[in-house]
């Protein structure tokens, strides 16, 4: 898909300024939700290259760094597509998909479906204590013990960092990252 690999080119200029469609519509319509989606795919790609894990957390340096989404999965193809055949820092990236908390396995990226809003508690216990970086879509995801919010407004995706989170996982995040995202003290 074009869109997607001329959008991993411009990894800055995306975070900065991330249109997901353009014109205001109350409901936002199939191709715009596809549109956020593809966006958010190519986010969660992003996040893996200005974001670093312990070194702990790979058995080998040729491991791959592994993006989990738990519940209604939204991406479809896309988040496939966004990182097909890239690597960072010498790591593959692999997918992997989860229907319930208790089923989480090794993850180093882990996005939080909005259909997980009820389990919030039971995932985020899941993944505590571990270099997981979690990553939601809700305005309250952040004041749940979330790390990273990726919210639609106005037709925009906006990022929403809480960095000492990260910082409690040991995950070293770059500035350029927090630079174009919202920090929550």
């Amino acid at each position: 898909m074009a869109f997607l690999r001329i959008t991993r080119i411009a990894v800055i200029g995306i975070l900065a300024s991330a249109v997901v469609a353009s014109g205001a519509a109350p409901e936002p319509t199939q191709s715009q939700a596809k549109s956020e989606y593809a966006l958010k795919a190519v986010f969660l790609y992003n996040f893996c290259r200005f974001i670093e894990w312990p070194k702990s957390e790979f058995a080998s340096s040729t491991d791959p760094i592994i993006i989990a989404v738990i519940g209604e999965d939204p991406f479809g193809s896309l988040l496939e597509e966004a990182v097909h055949g890239e690597t960072v820092r010498g790591h593959p990236i692999k997918i992997q998909r989860y229907r319930k908390p208790e089923s989480i396995g090794q993850c180093h990226l882990l996005f939080i479906s909005q259909s997980e809003a009820g389990p919030m508690d039971a995932i985020l216990a899941a993944v505590a204590g571990k270099s997981v970086v979690t990553v939601g879509e809700t305005d309250a995801f952040l004041d749940q013990g979330g790390m990273i919010a990726l919210t639609a407004d106005r037709n925009r995706v906006r990022l929403h960092i809480n960095p000492s989170l990260l910082r409690a996982a040991n995950l070293d995040v770059s500035s350029k990252l927090l630079r174009v995202a919202q920090i929550k003290p």
